[in-house]
């Protein structure tokens, strides 16, 4: 449920620690609430989250919303719309304060061209996505929403988390409604 990639963090923090040109990474702090990134609109950075949660998520047409993943330290965001030149997917929002390292997207074009470690945690960063995304799909495919929302407040409760009712139902594509349903059958 939150994802987080050490590996990609020590390997920025050495970047960060031994660069030359201080405009390459910058550190950026953001507040609770803030928008790191916006849907539908050009990254101005790439980005790997030092320290705190955020929440990625798809706002649709409707104003309904769809939780993507929760990330935590050492996730990159920004980096598939820079590859392939493109708005944002989706949004990704501080649900504490965040620090986060904000690499300049000459940098970040540099690094994919001349940095083979670099490449290889991206990839690396790829294909633990695609691992999430179809295990999750799956999962709820395949298990009742009772089962999957217990599934869910134990992980919470596991990683000391605390989300809006409004964000565990988004997360399990859901009304509040059925969420409430769900969550007074549980306790029964």
């Amino acid at each position: 449920m939150l994802r987080t990639n050490n590996a990609f963090l020590s390997f920025i923090e050495q970047l960060y620690d031994a660069q030359h040109r201080k405009e390459d990474i910058l550190l950026k702090e953001f507040s609770e609430e803030q928008l790191l990134l916006h849907q539908e609109e050009k990254p101005a950075k790439v980005m790997v989250l030092k320290e705190g949660i955020t929440k990625c998520y798809f706002n649709e047409t409707d104003d309904k919303g769809f939780i993507v993943e929760f990330l935590g330290k050492g996730e990159i965001i920004g980096e598939i719309e820079i590859i392939k030149n493109m708005p944002c997917l989706c949004n990704i929002k501080a649900l504490t304060p965040v620090k986060a390292y904000a690499i300049s997207i000459p940098y970040f074009r540099s690094l994919l061209e001349r940095e083979l470690s670099f490449n290889k945690l991206l990839m690396e960063s790829f294909a633990e996505r695609i691992i999430n995304t179809s295990t999750r799909a799956s999962f709820q495919q395949l298990h009742t929403v009772e089962h999957t929302l217990s599934k869910l407040l134990a992980l919470l409760k596991e990683q000391d988390m605390n989300i809006s009712k409004e964000d565990m139902a988004a997360y399990l594509g859901i009304t509040i409604r059925s969420l409430n349903r769900t969550l007074k059958k549980l306790s029964e």
